[in-house]
């Protein structure tokens, strides 16, 4: 079964940008997912497709590759029609559907896959262990393949920013050891090969599929690539100016705040947002700053009258007739 185009998968357009496509990617990605539709073969191969189309066309290569016609939707090199039927009329293997592996380090159509490949294609798209005439009740001659689990990983803010290792401990009581990359979004997917069902003689074991949530942080906002945060200044900071210390996802850092400052000055501090990660380079985190009254005795009521009365100001005019 041929794989499908991957912007007529995601519904983009063939300009679409990365953010675009990982938009659309998430919401079938939410909308198909196993998990949420138990038993329901139609969603989870929507599910896989839109795995596949979103793993070539956020690599900016196999997405280039693909757009100048030089592999398929599946990442397989393209060759004439009339060599991959002959293939198959001799007895060879056709390549494997492999989302995401665009067919790196393939010299040619079925480089680098082995004799149990042709079954193993249904078991990729359907979930099966079965290959063409191995229908239930019907022998085959390919092995069978253990089926893809699908897992939910909740990580905290910080942990998804900067990546690490993560262990995920399934239903059954076995662990799993992640390895989460800088800068990983939410509904994202990651494989983990070989980590799902059990095959059955000689097969192969399935694949593990972990979908991302992300926990909110209490001071963090992420938007893209940039993180946002709100840090308090006191009047004497705000007026005066000075060095404070501010949070960051990598850790704190020394910033001035700039003399006549007010709440709602923003202030980029550039590479100290989410890591560098899949050729995309580090963001920038911007601290808005927020004027804290503190604490206020006599002396402090008595300067502001005098001096209120001395400088009048309405910071509202015009907003009211």
């Amino acid at each position: 079964m041929a794989a499908k185009d991957p912007y007529q998968v995601l519904g983009v357009a063939r300009t679409a940008g990365e953010d675009e496509i990982r938009s659309a990617y998430r919401k079938l990605a939410k909308r198909h997912h196993p998990d949420l539709n138990p038993g329901d073969k139609a969603a989870e191969e929507r599910f896989k497709e839109a795995s596949a189309a979103h793993a070539l066309l956020s690599d900016a290569e196999q997405r280039a590759r693909y757009d100048r016609g030089e592999i398929d939707a599946a990442g397989q090199e393209r060759q004439p029609e009339h060599a991959s039927y002959r293939s198959y009329a001799e007895g060879g293997q056709g390549p494997r559907y492999r989302p995401g592996a665009a067919g790196a380090g393939a010299s040619g159509a079925y480089a680098g896959f082995d004799p149990e490949d042709l079954g193993d294609i249904f078991a990729d798209l359907f979930g099966r262990g079965q290959g063409p005439g191995q229908g239930p009740g019907r022998g085959g001659a390919g092995p069978r393949q253990g089926r893809d689990e699908h897992y939910r990983l909740e990580l905290d803010f910080l942990d998804a920013v900067n990546g690490g290792t993560q262990r995920l401990t399934l239903p059954t009581g076995k662990t799993l050891e992640v390895r989460v990359p800088a800068g990983i979004e939410e509904g994202q997917i990651l494989r983990l090969r070989g980590q799902g069902g059990a095959a059955g003689p000689d097969g192969k074991a399935g694949d593990a599929l972990i979908e991302i949530g992300i926990r909110p942080h209490a001071i963090f906002r992420r938007e893209g690539n940039d993180i946002q945060l709100e840090v308090p200044v006191t009047y004497s900071e705000a007026v005066l100016g000075g060095r404070i210390t501010v949070p960051t996802p990598g850790g704190p850092v020394s910033v001035t705040v700039p003399r006549h400052s007010d709440s709602g000055t923003r202030l980029r501090l550039r590479g100290r947002g989410v890591p560098a990660h899949g050729g995309r380079p580090a963001g920038d985190a911007y601290v808005s700053l927020r004027i804290v009254r503190g604490e206020v005795d006599q002396r402090l009521e008595d300067f502001l009258r005098e001096w209120s009365a001395e400088h009048p100001f309405n910071p509202r005019q015009g907003m009211v007739d």
